[in-house]
């Protein structure tokens, strides 16, 4: 039996949201969650990114520790044998990749200007899984980035050849969101036929049809016979309007008509932990979810209308899909409208122990009181916001961990011209910045 597995890409597409993103402390957060939830990968960042370098090491130490054990964390680089290498100097444990390039004629044209042909993408692709494999990269996949604009038979010919080189996954990613769940189903279900990959599906959401190719295009891979693996985002987060999101895909897949009971997703998936990662998601990255959002928002369960409240009240299956509890909704929040302590970058000791005694979480002694009280001042000063219960508890049980992701390292060091002014201390006249 063929199985519908998920790739969150919170961590990778979802921070390139333009002017938003997340802190790498906010980001292991998020991975602890995704691995509670059971989502079967996270692509959780980029191994050739200077400052994301402790927070990945810092995040497959926590693999190794057991702490995340159901989630495999992946790194996404470009498809050249120079990304590569520097990314296994970077990051040497990474273990699942995924390798991009552009497949369609228009990205070929207009961004290598001429310089590259199809050709030429496809070898420095079958090029860097050579070097992949030689790094020891356990499980890889190919990106065909606008594989929905590129053409059928060379999408087919790249698989193809990448599959003979020892990748394991094709990802078909619509990078535009031009894709229709029906054109989604038929391009995504002769590529899995010929190539006989797995297949990804990476769909966007700028014509709001994101969820709906997603879950056809996963459809299209199973009924070709292989596994299908859904890129989504925690609360559709991602470029311009979003990815698909990780919920509607989910309850697509479980609750929707065409689909309850007639496809298998990954077993290990919670749902019931859907709600505290969405509400989480919204809080670090400053985004509230939209009221009318599926399954998480304020009004997914709300009844006004007298016909339907009376329904609802009268057998909850007359206006409800399915039940609130079934998310890890329904528990009371309590907001604290007294006196309030909190752990910010200028907290004191006194107030720092309260909060920490709150979560029933204690000291040896005052050393380690004081070592945990500057990381969490640290932290706040790396996440500008107050700390949630799950940060303050990371800090307390991997300090260590803590430590290194909040940490950019090596210290930046200029080169070039840049170095020389510096070196000179060079003052340009009339250079007012304020």
């Amino acid at each position: 039996m063929n199985y519908i597995k998920f790739v969150d890409v919170t961590n990778r597409d979802g921070v390139q949201t333009s002017r938003l993103g997340l802190a790498k402390l906010q980001k292991t957060i998020i991975n602890l969650m995704l691995n509670e939830m059971g989502i079967t990968q996270s692509e959780f960042g980029f191994p050739t990114t200077k400052h994301e370098i402790n927070y990945l090491n810092g995040n497959l130490e926590l693999v190794e520790r057991g702490v995340i054990n159901r989630t495999r964390l992946s790194g996404w680089m470009r498809a050249i044998k120079a990304d590569v290498i520097e990314s296994f100097k970077n990051v040497p444990k990474l273990q699942f990749i995924n390798l991009s390039q552009s497949t369609s004629e228009q990205m070929i044209n207009g961004k290598y200007l001429g310089k590259k042909t199809p050709a030429d993408v496809l070898n420095d692709t079958l090029e860097a899984i050579n070097e992949a494999i030689n790094q020891n990269a356990q499980d890889i996949g190919v990106n065909a980035e606008d594989a929905s604009r590129a053409d059928l038979g060379y999408l087919i010919e790249y698989a193809q050849q990448c599959k003979k080189y020892g990748a394991k996954r094709f990802r078909y990613c619509d990078t535009l969101g031009y894709d229709d769940p029906k054109t989604a189903y038929d391009r995504v279900y002769t590529i899995a036929k010929e190539t006989g990959m797995e297949i990804e599906l990476h769909f966007h959401n700028d014509l709001g049809m994101a969820t709906a190719c997603s879950v056809m295009g996963a459809k299209a891979a199973i009924d070709a016979g292989v596994d299908a693996w859904i890129n989504t985002a925690v609360n559709g987060m991602g470029e311009r309007a979003g990815n698909a999101d990780l919920v509607s895909c989910i309850l697509a897949l479980t609750k929707s008509s065409g689909f309850k009971g007639k496809y298998q997703i990954d077993s290990k998936i919670d749902l019931s932990k859907a709600w505290k990662l969405a509400k989480y998601t919204s809080y670090a990255f400053g985004v509230p979810i939209p009221i009318n959002q599926v399954a998480v928002g304020d009004n997914a369960f709300a009844h006004e209308s007298g016909i339907h409240a009376d329904g609802a009240l009268k057998d909850r299956r007359n206006y409800e899909l399915y039940d609130f509890e079934e998310l890890g909704r329904g528990e009371p929040e309590i907001i604290e409208t007294g006196r309030m302590i909190t752990v910010g970058e200028y907290a004191g000791i006194k107030g720092f122990r309260n909060v920490y005694s709150q979560l029933e979480l204690e000291f040896r002694d005052e050393d380690e009181a004081r070592n945990i009280l500057e990381l969490a001042r640290y932290a706040n000063v790396h996440t500008q916001k107050p700390l949630t219960d799950s940060e303050l508890k990371f800090i307390y049980f991997y300090p260590n961990i803590a430590a290194k992701i909040m940490t950019v390292d090596p210290y930046y060091s200029p080169k070039g011209a840049l170095k020389e002014r510096m070196e000179r201390l060079e003052h340009v006249e009339g250079s007012k910045i304020i």
